[in-house]
């Protein structure tokens, strides 16, 4: 399993408080095309099927808290 950059964990960890792609674009201050593609990365690299599979597979792996 490839390891998350820190700019993926910090995105799932929003994911996982419920927040969308255009509310973590405002607080990260970067674009919502940028978050869809760090999203798209972490769900690739953890072998997710979506949003909510890629924070259950992050929290099983002790990847984010």
């Amino acid at each position: 399993m490839d390891i998350l950059t820190k700019r993926e964990t910090d995105i799932i960890q929003y994911v996982a408080q419920g927040l969308n792609n255009n509310q973590i674009a405002e607080k990260m201050f970067i674009s919502r095309h940028t978050i869809k593609a760090h999203l798209a990365t972490a769900i690739k690299k953890l072998s997710a099927i979506n949003r909510t599979n890629v924070v259950y597979k992050a929290l099983k792996n002790k990847l984010i808290k």
